[in-house]
């Protein structure tokens, strides 16, 4: 069991959309998800790093901002094959990102679209992550 969490970053409100599957190898564009304006959930998200093996594990946690309860979680695991790790900005937008979420049990699969109501929170969401996999 990992012995603690860290908060990287925390966004108090972001938006996640049901996106349609990727038609090419270009990226996803926001454009293409329908009514920016009905997202499927609003809730907070959490950047937090676990462990305190070297190297640790980080995760985008989307949660219900009263209560707490996990919405979706993406691990967070860049690699020279994969280098968006888990969260891939989108190419028409910089506020918006497709977050791979994994289902703990089954180790399911799925991609969601996620946004921020401002600029600024997507920027100090990027700092964070690359932070970390310095």
């Amino acid at each position: 069991m990992d012995d603690y969490e860290t908060v990287l970053y925390v966004a108090r409100e972001v938006y996640v959309y049901r996106i349609p599957a990727r038609t090419s190898t270009e990226g996803y564009r926001a454009a293409n998800w329908g009514d920016m304006g009905e997202p499927l959930w609003k809730g907070r998200l959490r950047v937090v790093e676990q462990g305190s093996d070297i190297p640790s594990k980080a995760f985008v946690r989307l949660e219900d901002p009263n209560s707490g309860e996990l919405f979706a979680l993406t691990p967070y695991v860049p690699s020279k094959s994969n280098t968006n790790g888990g969260v891939e900005a989108v190419l028409d937008s910089s506020r918006y990102f497709v977050l791979t979420v994994v289902d703990q049990e089954s180790g399911a699969r799925a991609y969601l679209g996620m946004g921020f109501p401002e600029r600024s929170e997507s920027f100090d969401f990027n700092v964070a992550l690359q932070d970390w996999s310095k």
